[in-house]
């Protein structure tokens, strides 16, 4: 993998631009996907604004995994040191039968550059925040923008804002996708899943994926001796969407219950949990309009399987910043994005489907695929990441 010193390349993402120079941009939503957005677009010259509807700069939800791909944006825009004191450097990705506890293949992450990471949502959320204000982006907080119209102006407390650019960071219920697309109803995938955070001092720096028949859990830790947990079943009874509908944690461990010993222990420590549907959305036919853009998930939510939805959010922060400063116009710049991104978000949200129906074989098919996964961990390693060569060592700032 190819890996550049990351200020060189902020400097060099810094020393091509020109059309971004003074631009005013209007960025909604202050998530992974709209701070990346503000400080690529503040670091190319232009005046950015970001407007939040909450009051603080956080984030509920649990971690996350930065893959390559997104860190190379990361780091190209200046803020890798402070994604290294803040993240855990992943080792392995361990696939284990849940229901037996015994580990199926190891397969090493430790030679990924940038380093593959773990981090706590929040965490990621304050390098943003703190890169963001070192770069003179404006935060504007408990700001919620209405009448928008399709010259990207919009009224927020009281005032009209004209921005030359306005993105659309607003998530998955983006308020800012429904003026540039149709609306789409999404369908329930029939999985639901739980979200939790426990505390502990031993757990390795490795993503487990314990998968039973209808059913798995991804488990791997945060900084300050927490593990993350996400935990999805199949069933035909659906939650809603979001992460702050708040579960027993007895529902979370009946599921489990038929599980090893290590499955039962991780869950019996879990105080806290949140559940949601997941739903699976079209991805946005249209990302733009005019001088109006989408990122992230409100122009592609993705399924939760494949560790790339804030990865995918930050590519596109990236490759929208670099398009509207090197084409002569935004219409032009807005075109050569969505040009650049949405074949490959199309392409990854289908491998994450694809991962959903893996971790929940049953039966003879359950049996091939441990039994090929063993194989391929004993005899041939390197072919799992060799899979995932065109999603980890993807590079939007070559």
């Amino acid at each position: 993998m190819r890996h550049r010193n990351a200020t060189s390349a902020a400097r060099r993402f810094i020393a091509t631009t020109s059309h971004n120079a003074g631009r005013d941009v209007a960025i909604i939503g202050g998530g992974i996907g709209g701070l990346t957005a503000a400080l690529a677009f503040a670091r190319s010259g232009a005046k950015v604004t970001v407007y939040e509807q909450a009051a603080a700069l956080t984030e509920v939800g649990a971690g996350l995994q930065i893959t390559p791909n997104g860190a190379r944006a990361l780091h190209a825009l200046g803020i890798d040191k402070a994604l290294a004191a803040t993240g855990v450097d992943a080792k392995a990705v361990v696939p284990m039968d849940a229901l037996s506890g015994k580990q199926i293949a190891r397969f090493d992450l430790s030679d990924q550059s940038p380093p593959y990471r773990f981090y706590h949502r929040a965490a990621l959320i304050d390098v943003l925040a703190r890169g963001c204000a070192a770069a003179n982006v404006t935060v504007r907080l408990g700001m919620r923008i209405v009448d928008l119209q399709a010259d990207g102006s919009f009224s927020v407390d009281g005032a009209r804002v004209r921005p030359e650019l306005t993105i659309g960071a607003d998530g998955l219920h983006s308020v800012v996708r429904s003026h540039i697309n149709k609306p789409a109803e999404p369908f329930f995938t029939g999985q639901v899943a739980w979200r939790a955070v426990i505390k502990t001092d031993t757990a390795e720096p490795v993503a487990r994926i314990w998968m039973a028949p209808g059913r798995h859990m991804v488990t791997y830790p945060l900084d300050a001796g927490r593990l993350n947990i996400v935990a999805v079943q199949e069933r035909s009874a659906w939650a809603a969407e979001g992460w702050h509908h708040a579960d027993d944690p007895g529902h979370l461990r009946q599921v489990f219950a038929d599980c090893g010993w290590q499955v039962k222990g991780i869950l019996g420590a879990v105080e806290n949990v949140n559940l949601w549907g997941l739903f699976r959305h079209p991805v946005a036919q249209n990302w733009h309009v005019g001088s109006i853009a989408l990122l992230g998930d409100a122009a592609h939510p993705t399924l939760p399987f494949l560790a790339q939805g804030a990865n995918l959010a930050i590519e596109d922060a990236y490759v929208l910043a670099r398009c509207c400063d090197e084409a002569a116009s935004v219409e032009a710049g807005l075109r050569a994005y969505q040009g650049q991104r949405r074949a490959r978000v199309v392409k990854a949200i289908a491998a994450a489907n694809s991962n959903a129906r893996n971790y929940h074989l049953s039966g003879v098919g359950r049996m091939v695929a441990h039994a090929g996964l063993r194989a391929m961990g004993a005899v041939a390693p390197g072919a799992f990441l060799n899979r995932l060569r065109w999603l980890y060592d993807h590079d939007v700032t070559g």
